[in-house]
């Protein structure tokens, strides 16, 4: 007889609503009349993420006890649960924003919400990967779907490009990823992550820490951490709006919870080596996205150098390596996320508007022209920034206590310049908003298109999570809190 391992099924739910959706979506672009199949895939994807939420919140509350499925290769626990959570919410919103997007045209809209459906699943898969098999395959699975999503309006050739690129650069960190984690295995001869740190005592040293540098730069590439941060700028720019707008949420949540439960949980015994190494990421993220975003014209090339710079204070947290850390990588996650895509879905209004790609200057006046959309990018920016009244400025101060209770005063010095240095260019968008005079423009054939319900509602949401996490500060530390519990700090 074949023996089967055990699956715990609710475990695993989240993952499958989506690939339930994804293959719906699917099925709809073929036997759905061409007039219904936007919708129809839309309405697919969105129930898809709608129903992992709420599935990813139901696990978390049972997830009492931190366990695996699949033979210990996958995760059932808060940690992975409430990331889930996180990343799904953000795949909600990607399909609120992706709606009225003028190149999801009848023929390619099925696909696309079928993509975005199947690569949130493979995030969602990827968070609670508990072995480098299922680490790798995770990244697979949602790499590939992020690299047909970044070229999918063909008409474009920026989009085309952007998926070029991301596909050649990311392929280079899959490879490194994998090179290293088959050097972890010739070392201790364990795939699983808690049999990899039993191992590690005995392992080889040399492969160890070759396999761990490795692993890191791997994860790197994905978090847009520098130096690994290359493709960012040009992939952002050239996607997509939405699909940018899910990927500056989505992966970078992703790629950093991921990477704190490798090393807390596979390499407790070489943690010397990897804090440093992270902190030192940490440090080249924020200078070098800081930096370059302060001479960047082009609003999504600003987002990306911040999104940069953000991969650092989320490393911080990382390289505090307690539980402390734990808690406010999480809880830092939740504004970012919120933050992000409403500062992109402002951005895809703009560019809707104006049938073009923008730059800052094409923000002159916008706060007094889309009062609203103006307000909601003024609140984006200070959050970014980690101001008062947002939840970034929580979440900065909570990673800025975790690395001070791991006696790295200095990379709290760091932070605070770095975020002293970033109120340049995003207090320049607010300038833009509201204290230069707009320039007459040309609008496309048709006039200015009509204000979008949808989009404004996504908007909405964002602002408030932005918000409301300055105020609701208790239940989310305490969500983070239990979630971080379950790692072994």
């Amino acid at each position: 007889m074949i023996q089967t391992p055990e699956i715990d099924w609710v475990g695993l739910s989240p993952i499958l609503a989506l690939l339930a959706a994804s293959g719906l979506a699917l099925l709809g672009a073929v036997l759905v009349p061409r007039v219904a199949r936007k919708a129809v895939a839309a309405l697919f994807a969105a129930g898809g993420f709608g129903t992992a939420a709420v599935l990813s919140a139901i696990v978390y509350v049972d997830a009492d006890q931190a366990s695996t499925t699949i033979e210990g290769a996958f995760a059932v626990d808060r940690w992975a649960a409430l990331s889930q959570a996180i990343l799904f919410a953000a795949g909600l919103l990607a399909v609120g924003l992706s709606w009225n997007e003028r190149w999801t045209t009848d023929e390619h809209a099925g696909e696309y919400f079928a993509l975005l459906a199947a690569t949130g699943a493979g995030m969602g898969f990827f968070v609670g990967a508990n072995d480098l098999m299922t680490l790798f395959l995770g990244l697979e699975w949602f790499s590939i779907g992020l690299y047909v999503l970044c070229a999918i309006a063909g008409e474009r050739e920026q989009s085309l490009e952007a998926g070029l690129k991301y596909l050649v650069v990311g392929s280079f960190g899959s490879a490194v990823l994998l090179f290293g984690s088959a050097l972890v295995y010739g070392a201790t001869g364990e795939l699983r992550f808690g049999a990899i740190a039993d191992a590690a005592v005995s392992g080889d040293d040399a492969f160890m820490l070759v396999g761990l540098a490795m692993i890191l730069a791997g994860l790197g590439f994905k978090a847009s951490a520098a130096p690994f941060h290359m493709w960012t700028p040009d992939v952002y720019e050239g996607s997509p709006t939405p699909v940018t707008a899910f990927m500056a949420a989505a992966t970078k949540v992703a790629a950093v919870v991921l990477m704190m439960r490798v090393l807390v949980t596979a390499f407790p015994e070489y943690d010397e080596f990897w804090t440093a190494a992270v902190a030192a990421i940490a440090v080249a993220s924020l200078a070098v996205g800081n930096l370059a975003a302060l001479v960047q014209r082009s609003l999504k090339r600003m987002l990306a150098y911040s999104s940069v710079s953000h991969a650092g204070f989320l490393l911080i947290a990382v390289a505090a390596n307690n539980a402390l850390g734990g808690r406010a990588l999480l809880f830092y996650l939740i504004p970012y996320a919120a933050t992000s895509i409403g500062a992109f879905a402002v951005v895809a209004a703009r560019e809707r508007e104006l049938d073009r790609d923008i730059v800052i200057d094409d923000l002159a006046g916008y706060g007094w022209e889309r009062p609203f959309l103006g307000v909601a990018m003024w609140v984006f920016m200070l959050g970014f920034a980690g101001m008062p009244l947002t939840g970034g400025l929580i979440g900065k101060f909570y990673v800025f206590s975790a690395a001070y209770e791991a006696d790295m005063t200095w990379l709290v010095i760091v932070g605070v310049v770095a975020t002293a240095v970033s109120l340049f260019y995003y207090l320049n968008v607010v300038r833009a908003l509201y204290m230069r005079a707009p320039e007459p423009l040309l609008l496309p054939a048709g006039g200015s298109p009509p204000r979008e319900v949808l989009l404004h509602g996504v908007t909405a949401v964002c602002v408030a999570v932005t918000v409301g996490s300055f105020f609701a500060v208790q239940p989310l530390i305490d969500l983070a809190r239990d979630a971080a519990a379950q790692l072994p700090f």
